[in-house]
């Protein structure tokens, strides 16, 4: 049992900070534009289309499902729960947290890095600051932290330590932090995905069967997670929630349908990019049998002009080859 804690003064005073209920109408009244990550997102998407512009003024091609990806499915899930009404309620439900952690941590970076906005980076860039990007890519540090198996580590790990340590309580409680974590999913989750998803010329880019390996390995690790939180006697954050004296919600219920969202959002979200691993994967095997095949018919077009020209030497022809111009 959690021992009720005095409330804080900043939520005995009342007034705004005590919200009411959460509705799927709250996700859309809630919106918050002058944030300093709504600035955030609004300088990526304003460089991505820059870069897509530069491309096509000189001719060049860039698939706009790639943009889409970049845009509207990472920019775009980010924005869902960092300037909504998500982000308004993320430190009173610990299950709308658990939502924001899912999209920050997952959703988010997988699209991001089926964006490919290094690729666009360095299509777009010339001289020192493309020279910079390569040096970076290739640097020692990234060399590492994008190693499969240390950013499953980080990636596995993380959330262990945040939830139970008292690490969490101190994310409730400051803002800084607060903000600092969000930034923090955000990166491991790129870290993870990147090099097992993404499109980009990056370091410790593993065979498809070593990426599959490693992505199934990684589907239990959000229903353990889940079951630990549900089936956990403490409650997360300690007296926090409660102290909150919410007469519309109840920590040990909201906590339980927190680590469900968590089981159940992570298997569906890990049985999704490995299917979309294994679509990665058969475009490859289809990308070499063709250039097989190609290699295979000019093989075939050499061997036959061979004989060709063996046939009309032995038989005092001219042998066969290309015709001069105008012929």
């Amino acid at each position: 049992m959690v021992q009720l804690a005095e409330t804080p003064t900043w939520l005995a005073s009342g007034g705004d900070t005590v919200l009411p209920p959460f509705t799927a109408a709250s996700i859309f009244t809630k919106i918050d534009l002058t944030s300093l990550i709504a600035l955030f997102l609004l300088i990526a998407a304003a460089l991505y289309g820059y870069g897509v512009y530069q491309l096509r003024m000189r001719g060049d091609r860039w698939p706009a499902g790639r943009t889409v990806a970049f845009v509207a499915g990472g920019l775009g899930s980010i924005a869902a729960v960092s300037i909504s009404g998500v982000e308004a309620y993320d430190t009173t439900l610990l299950s709308v947290h658990m939502v924001q952690h899912m999209v920050l941590s997952m959703v988010g970076p997988i699209f991001l890095a089926l964006g490919a906005p290094v690729t666009l980076a360095l299509r777009t860039l010339h001289g020192p600051p493309r020279r910079t990007l390569l040096a970076v890519i290739h640097s020692r540090y990234v060399k590492v932290l994008t190693f499969p198996l240390v950013a499953f580590g980080i990636f596995v790990a993380n959330p262990f330590i945040l939830y139970f340590t008292g690490l969490y309580r101190q994310t409730l409680e400051h803002a800084w932090l607060h903000e600092l974590v969000h930034v923090h999913f955000i990166v491991t989750g790129c870290l993870f995905f990147w090099p097992l998803l993404g499109l980009d010329p990056l370091p410790n880019r593993w065979p498809y069967p070593g990426r599959a390996l490693l992505m199934t390995l990684s589907v239990p690790f959000h229903t353990v997670l889940g079951l630990t939180i549900m089936q956990s006697k403490t409650l997360l954050g300690g007296d926090f929630y409660p102290n909150l004296h919410l007469t519309w919600a109840d920590p040990w219920n909201d906590q339980v349908t927190a680590g469900g969202i968590l089981w159940a959002g992570g298997e569906i979200v890990s049985v999704t990019m490995l299917g979309i691993l294994v679509m990665q994967w058969i475009k490859q095997s289809e990308r070499e049998a063709r250039r097989i095949d190609r290699a295979l018919d000019r093989a075939e077009a050499e061997e036959a002009a061979r004989l060709a020209n063996a046939n009309k030497i032995t038989s005092g022809s001219p042998p066969v080859g290309p015709r001069p111009d105008g012929e």
